[in-house]
């Protein structure tokens, strides 16, 4: 199925450089997020930093789409924390299992093709949502373990490590970007902070990281219906909340790099990474649109740099955990503070007055769903929600139906023009007289195409009335598939079909 020799050629020196620092980079900035996501999940840090570096190295070789980070991400967790809370950390595990086999099954059966039906604006307020959502949550770090907000020369302290890794971030590539900003930045604050011995919070004051590789386990679950009613819909959940925001994601940088990425193979090597976490002790993730643009704006535009970060993330647990312990957290903040800057759309809000009052309305509610709720796939949802209503508003507004007779043949011909489906009917059945003196009714659908179900049932409705009159119908120039959902409802319908509709028809047919 996977095509190695395209993963990863034309690879030369350069470009392998800036894939390690970009890599590198990116494990620094996936660690106090996934940490925070598994205590958001009431699980253990370690758990965080298992399924990140799972995560990221699997999809990095599997995945279809070069440069996405993966990892444990807040909406993942949110959905599994009634489980985790309610039946144990055991049935986490098997959910995640489930949640790999299903992500599997769209990536095998090219489902993921359906994220194209996610308009522009649900895209722009996703991405907007987003990057205000990883803006307010940096403020979490200038309080303190007791949750007070920071004051005095704690305050000034943080403000000032911000300051200087936010100003790195920023300035620095306009001059070279032989380095990438980001590493930049947490090396200099992380000097910065050691050498003046400054008091200031640090990824170790959030939790110890120091441990092994993790262990196969078999989740310790009753293998029974009871158990897997129980799991089932969650796993079905997280499934699609991983799926949404990876398979937008991965749009997002198809947009940025001017490439294309292959979402059902994007889906499938989700999957695979989720199963194996499952298996492995984690708790399930997705695509991380703020590490995803740490690690494009790094270099890492390529697989190499999520394969280092996956693996950077094991050898820290295991080797450096002291050494990322003294890195501040002011350091990751200023990182993210400007990475939450780069990822809001400025453009869509510049554009807004010059789009339809629909899409800027969906751009809106799509950003403030995701803001208030902190839930990507229920805002992604809604907006998809409303652009459908507004489109099938829209279509049911373009479907008329122009009248003709013929008197020679006592022949009524309804020309109809627009889509045939289950918002345009009402107007439909409206445009024809029944009362009309008339041998047979012609119907023609040149113009048109019949959609839905809602469609045949009004051709029927209009057939049965003028039957009732002693009046015929017959349906002309039918497209092909128009022609089999008519066959496939011929069951209970009783509308003949022209057989040759490009004529008018002569009045020896007529019988």
């Amino acid at each position: 199925m996977f095509n190695f020799n395209d993963n990863f050629k034309d690879y030369d020196s350069v470009t392998i450089k800036n894939e390690l620092l970009a890599g590198l980079t990116t494990s620094l900035a996936l660690m106090p997020e996934c940490i925070a996501f598994a205590i958001v999940a009431h699980l253990s840090p370690l758990v965080g930093l298992y399924t990140a570096a799972i995560i990221c190295l699997i999809t990095a070789i599997l995945g279809g789409r070069p440069g996405l980070i993966s990892g444990a991400a807040g909406s993942v967790a949110v959905v599994s924390v009634a489980l985790v809370v309610n039946y144990g950390v055991e049935y986490l595990f098997l959910a995640v299992i489930l949640m790999g086999i299903i992500q599997i099954l769209v990536g095998y059966f090219k489902l993921a093709k359906f994220i194209r039906l996610v308009p522009q604006p649900v895209v722009y307020g996703f991405l907007n949502g987003l990057a205000i959502i990883i803006f307010l949550s940096q403020f979490n770090q200038f309080k303190t373990a007791a949750g007070a907000w920071l004051s005095g020369t704690l305050l000034i302290i943080m403000l000032i490590l911000v300051g200087i890794s936010a100003a790195i971030m920023y300035f620095l590539p306009r001059f070279t970007n032989k380095v990438p900003s980001g590493l930049v930045a947490i090396v200099v604050v992380a000097v910065i902070n050691f050498v003046f011995m400054l008091n200031t919070k640090t990824i170790g004051d959030i939790a110890s990281i120091s441990s092994g590789l993790p262990s196969f386990h078999i989740p310790m679950v009753p293998l029974t219906f009871e158990s897997l009613a129980i799991v089932l819909p969650y796993a079905i959940l997280m499934a699609s909340v991983g799926l949404i925001e990876t398979l937008l994601t991965v749009n997002v940088v198809d947009e940025m790099t001017n490439t294309r990425g292959r979402a059902n193979r994007e889906s499938i090597g989700q999957g695979v990474a989720n199963l194996l976490c499952g298996f492995f002790q984690g708790m399930g993730g997705c695509a991380m649109v703020g590490q995803t643009m740490v690690n494009l704006e790094s270099g890492g535009l390529k697989r190499l740099s999520g394969v280092i970060a996956g693996i950077s993330i094991f050898v820290i647990i295991i080797f450096g955990s002291s050494i990322v312990d003294i890195i501040p957290m002011a350091a990751l903040v200023g990182v993210m503070f400007i990475v939450a800057i780069n990822t809001f759309k400025w453009s869509s809000w510049r554009m807004l007055k010059h789009v339809p009052r629909v899409d800027q309305a969906v751009m809106v509610i799509v950003t403030v769903v995701t803001v208030v709720l902190n839930n990507l796939a229920i805002a992604v949802l809604i907006g998809v929600i409303i652009s459908a209503l507004n489109m099938a508003w829209e279509g049911s507004k373009r479907v008329s139906v122009v009248p003709s007779f013929d008197e020679k043949n006592n022949v009524q011909y309804y020309e109809i023009k627009g889509p045939l489906f289950f918002a345009s009917t009402a107007n439909f059945k409206l445009a024809f007289d029944f009362n009309l003196n008339a041998d047979v009714v012609v119907i023609n659908f040149l113009n048109s195409r019949i959609v839905d179900q809602s469609a045949i049932v009004a051709i029927d409705e209009v057939s049965n009335r003028y039957r009732e009159k002693g009046i015929k119908v017959l349906l002309s120039h039918l497209s092909s598939d128009c022609y089999e959902l008519l066959d496939g409802a011929n069951e209970f319908m009783e509308v003949d079909i022209l057989e040759n509709p490009y004529y008018r028809i002569p009045s020896n047919e007529l019988d």
